[in-house]
């Protein structure tokens, strides 16, 4: 399976010099267009030299520049199909469920791969602190993931909530957000622009953003604190959010093992109130 030029980065960033960086911190951050300009374009946006851009590009697995902008335009079409222009290789859709399931799997394992340990502890260490809020959203299709996060963190720690309904909504909710806060996204092809203007307006409030995203990256990437990109493409007109789901009910897990005490002692209240 193919990675993403965002997964590569995630995978090589740690061993990367300083200028490397800074080019990727800004090729991430306006993911992937900047990538789509020319090399002096690029080095100028991220504040290093033409040389530097092409050994980050080398850096990342590419013989020259045109390779790298190649692979990042395959992305954008990627990210911009519509189920309708996914076709089905007719060899695989021929009425079983192990290639549904096994690309299923692989996107599990390839999510988990780009993952790291460090990662996954800073997020959920971030969800466990007792210090603000937790606000929690997805799009059209990724709102259910949302919600059941939201469900199981409620019941282990206050002030966490579910934003539902339509946007005037959210943005109302915006008065209520501060820099002690947290809110997570949820949010894959074809991103959905209202997601995008909420999570820039809490950005500009100082929220700790936390993006669940695939593997293209949404464009709220450029405001999240923390980005976990998982795979979602399947044999399906269809994108599945199970890769997801696993990393959200893996955090859930996790920040349970952090809050024990306190958690416990919510759960039995809440018992005893029922």
């Amino acid at each position: 399976m193919i990675s993403s030029i965002a997964e590569l980065i995630s995978d090589r960033i740690g061993a990367m010099p300083a200028g490397e960086r800074r080019a990727a911190q800004t090729l991430i951050a306006n993911y992937p267009l900047t990538g789509l300009k020319t090399v002096a374009e690029f080095s100028a946006a991220a504040g290093v030299s033409s040389p530097t851009i092409l050994r980050f590009v080398a850096r990342l697995g590419f013989q020259n520049y045109p390779e790298f902008q190649s692979a990042l335009q395959d992305e954008l079409a990627a990210q911009l199909q519509s189920p309708a222009s996914r076709t089905l290789d007719p060899g695989s859709a021929g009425g079983t469920v192990s290639p549904m399931l096994e690309a299923t799997l692989d996107n599990m394992r390839e999510t988990f791969r780009h993952l790291t340990d460090k990662q996954l502890a800073d997020i959920a260490a971030r969800l466990a602190e007792r210090r603000g809020k937790t606000f929690l959203i997805g799009g059209r299709f990724t709102d259910p993931l949302a919600r059941y996060m939201a469900a199981h963190l409620a019941i282990i720690q206050p002030d966490v909530y579910h934003l539902a309904g339509q946007e005037s909504i959210w943005r109302d909710r915006l008065i209520d957000m501060g820099k002690r806060d947290v809110l997570v996204i949820f949010d894959i092809r074809r991103y959905q622009e209202s997601l995008v203007r909420f999570a820039e307006k809490a950005h500009h409030r100082g929220v700790q953003i936390i993006l669940f995203t695939d593997q293209w990256l949404s464009p709220i990437a450029r405001f999240a604190r923390h980005v976990i990109a998982g795979r979602t493409a399947v044999p399906s007109a269809w994108d599945s959010s199970a890769a997801l789901f696993v990393v959200a009910e893996t955090l859930i897990g996790a920040v349970t093992r952090q809050l024990e005490a306190a958690g416990a002692k919510r759960i039995r209240d809440l018992e005893s109130l029922r």
